[in-house]
C-alpha cells in the first residue's frame, strides 16, 4: 500500500517516520519545509497531482494548524480556516476520486463549551469556545459530507520528542525555576505521539488487509485516542519533574485565570476511547508509562 503523510515535519509526522520503518508499506513524507516532498494541502489539484503520481491508497493528515492563541488573531481566521478546513475537505475529495482511506487526525478543542465531568464520546455535540475548536470541527464536517472512506482521530494533549510541546518546555522551566505555577482546573489526558502514530498504523494496516479499493471498508467514521488515565496539567508537571529528577522547583497549583487567554480551553475533555480499542482492537498504555519512555529517549530518565 501507497501511504502520503502530510505534515511530516512536525510531531506526529516525526513519529509517523519512525514506525514506518518497521512497515512493509510505501511511505510519502511530505510538507512545506525543506527535506521532504513539497505539498500545498490547500491545492486540489497539487494533491491530486501527488495521489496520482505515487498511486497513494491512504492519506494521513497529520498538517494542521495548531497555535490556539494565534488562531484568534482577526487577520489569521481565514489562513486557520484554510488549513484545518479547506485542506482536509481537499484530501478527502482526493482519495474519494482515488477510492482510498482518509486518516485525519483531529483534537479534544472540539468540546469545551459546555461542562463535562464524564469522557467525552464521539457522538457527543461539538462545542469548541475558539477558532482552532471551530476550524477542526468544521473540518471533521468536510470529510463526513464528501463520501470518502475516513478514519478521523481526535487526539488531545500531544506530546513527543520532537517540536516544542508541554514536556519539553516544563523539562527546561522545572529545571531552571526555583518555583512554577501551573493550572489545576483543567483535565484531560496527555497523548504520546508515538502512540497515536502506532495506533494510525494499526488502522492503515486494517485498511490494507481489508482490500484496497473494494468497497467492504465499514469503519468509516469518527474516533478517540489519547493514552489511558486522567490529570491535571499540574500533575501532569509535577510527574514530568519527578521523574526526571527537577525536584528542585516548587510547582504549585492555580486556576486558570491567572493566566490570561484569548481562548477559554476545555476544563475536562478526557476522551472515551472504548470505540477504537473494540473497532481496531488496540491496546492503549497508561499515560505515565509513555511519558516514562518519552523522557528515556530525551536522556533525562
Amino acid at each position: 500500500m501507497n501511504i502520503l503523510v502530510t505534515g511530516a515535519n512536525g510531531q506526529l509526522g516525526n513519529e509517523m517516520q519512525i514506525v514506518a520503518r518497521q512497515s512493509s508499506h510505501h511511505f510519502v513524507f511530505t510538507d512545506v519545509c525543506d527535506g521532504y516532498a513539497k505539498l500545498d494541502i490547500t491545492d486540489l489539484d497539487e494533491i491530486r497531482r501527488a495521489v496520482k503520481d505515487n498511486e497513494i491508497n491512504c492519506i494521513v493528515n497529520c498538517a494542521a494548524w495548531t497555535n490556539v492563541d494565534g488562531a484568534e488573531a482577526p487577520e489569521k481566521r481565514e489562513l486557520v480556516e484554510k488549513l484545518n478546513a479547506k485542506a482536509p475537505e481537499n484530501l478527502a475529495v482526493a482519495m474519494r476520486e482515488a477510492g482510498g482511506l482518509l486518516i485525519h487526525v483531529s483534537t479534544d478543542y472540539v468540546f469545551g463549551g459546555d461542562p463535562y465531568n464524564t469522557p467525552c464520546r464521539e457522538d457527543q455535540k461539538g462545542t469548541p469556545t475558539g477558532v482552532y475548536g471551530e476550524t477542526k470541527l468544521l473540518g471533521e464536517q468536510l470529510i463526513a459530507a464528501m463520501g470518502v472512506k475516513y478514519v478521523i482521530l481526535r487526539t488531545a494533549w500531544l506530546y513527543s520528542e520532537f517540536g516544542k510541546n508541554f514536556v519539553k518546555t516544563m523539562l527546561n522551566l522545572t529545571a531552571t525555576k526555583p518555583r512554577l505555577n501551573v493550572v489545576f482546573d483543567q483535565c484531560g489526558t496527555p497523548t504520546y505521539a508515538g502512540d497515536l502514530a502506532h495506533a494510525i498504523m494499526t488502522v492503515a494496516e486494517e485498511y490494507s488487509l481489508s482490500g484496497i479499493g473494494n468497497g467492504t471498508w465499514d469503519k468509516t467514521g469518527i474516533y478517540h485516542f489519547s493514552n489511558e488515565g486522567v490529570c491535571s496539567w499540574f500533575d501532569f508537571t509535577k510527574t514530568i519533574a519527578e521523574l526526571s529528577g527537577h525536584t528542585d522547583c516548587d510547582i504549585e497549583p492555580c486556576h486558570s485565570d491567572e493566566f490570561p487567554s484569548p481562548v477559554k480551553r476545555p476544563a475536562y475533555s478526557v476522551l472515551d476511547k472504548t470505540k477504537v480499542k473494540e473497532t481496531f482492537g488496540i491496546r492503549i498504555p497508561y499515560w505515565t508509562d509513555s511519558l516514562k519512555v518519552c523522557l528515556r529517549n530525551l536522556g533525562v530518565m
